[in-house]
């Protein structure tokens, strides 16, 4: 039996079906908080409503009693932990909040794992940990982590919690660093989504800086196969990327999102946002060589797949 937290969102509802298709139990967690519409992370759950290997468990990962009554009953061996508070700007909005969810809440489920005995323990952690660092590509062993947001330093706090959680009791533990995930059911809050709800509307696209600030975009494909590897993996600690390996202009995707609109980008150029990187680019080998990752799927495809679901569930055009 697998505890999923966060399993309502974009990646965890993707991963929840994977391991339901591979005979996998699965106890979810999601609290359904308003970061966006509750409802869009219910309709991500629909093709899983009343499988008999799910158990759907509306609860709060900061709720301490919750979380150690339900590790007593069930004895997970096996956790894999994306419930978080998400996105870089907002945090600087509301830091606390996000120390309270991303870190407190964590460390909750750390400790209701070291009372109980589970053996594995996969946290989703994000290339935000690696801040403004000019040496691309992004490497594991980056000596200067130097986060440059709220989120981007309660991710690397989490890292360094399962870190000292595996060092004192023997939680054998993978942290995760996904790259700019993408691919259907996106949150409405991220990138290409945003920026393909304004294209179809011939709404402004708000541009921070001159358009040149690069992203390593991961199709979700390809993360779920990664977190499958690492289920399967013999590790003790380690931390891996997880990303598409290849990176594109911010004005690059946006032109890219139009062609494949068949709409005409309006653009809106703002100062370069603070809590934004210049670039991000992962080195995926020590994944590729200890988990058998390859990110298969480049951007052009996973838009083509994105879009298709736009227009179907997310937003139908005017």
């Amino acid at each position: 039996m697998i505890l999923l937290t966060g399993g309502a969102g974009f990646i965890g509802s993707h991963l929840v079906e994977a391991l339901l298709e591979a005979g996998r139990r699965v106890v979810l967690v999601d609290n359904f908080n308003d970061y966006y519409d509750p409802s869009r992370k219910r309709a991500n759950l629909a093709r899983v409503a009343g499988h008999p290997g799910l158990e759907l468990v509306e609860a709060d990962i900061r709720d301490r009693e919750r979380m150690e009554g339900l590790f007593r009953r069930c004895r997970f061996p096996v956790v894999i932990h994306l419930a978080a508070r998400a996105g870089v700007r907002p945090s600087l909005a509301q830091p606390l909040l996000y120390q309270e969810v991303n870190v407190g809440g964590t460390l909750v489920l750390l400790e209701a794992a070291r009372k109980t005995g589970t053996e594995r323990f996969i946290f989703a952690s994000s290339s935000s940990v690696y801040g403004d660092c000019p040496r691309l590509p992004l490497r594991e062993g980056e000596p200067a982590l130097e986060p440059v947001s709220p989120y981007g330093l309660t991710k690397l706090t989490g890292e360094r919690l399962c870190r000292v959680f595996h060092r004192q009791y023997g939680i054998r533990i993978a942290a995760l660093r996904f790259f700019t995930v993408y691919g259907p059911r996106q949150r409405p809050d991220m990138a290409i989504h945003l920026f393909s709800r304004r294209i179809v509307r011939g709404e402004e696209i708000p541009v921070y800086g001159d358009g040149s600030s690069r992203r390593d975009y991961t199709y979700i494909d390809d993360i779920i196969a990664g977190v499958l590897a690492t289920l399967e993996a013999d590790l003790e600690f380690e931390v891996f990327n997880l990303g598409g390996a290849h990176s594109i202009a911010l004005g690059g995707l946006i032109d890219l999102l139009g062609e494949k609109l068949g709409r005409e980008p309006v653009l809106k150029r703002l100062p370069f946002q603070p809590g934004d990187v210049r670039a991000t680019l992962a080195d995926v080998g020590k994944a590729k060589k200890m988990l058998g990752y390859r990110p298969e799927v480049p951007l052009r495809r996973g838009l083509d797949s994105f879009i298709d679901w736009f227009r179907d569930r997310a937003e139908p055009l005017p």
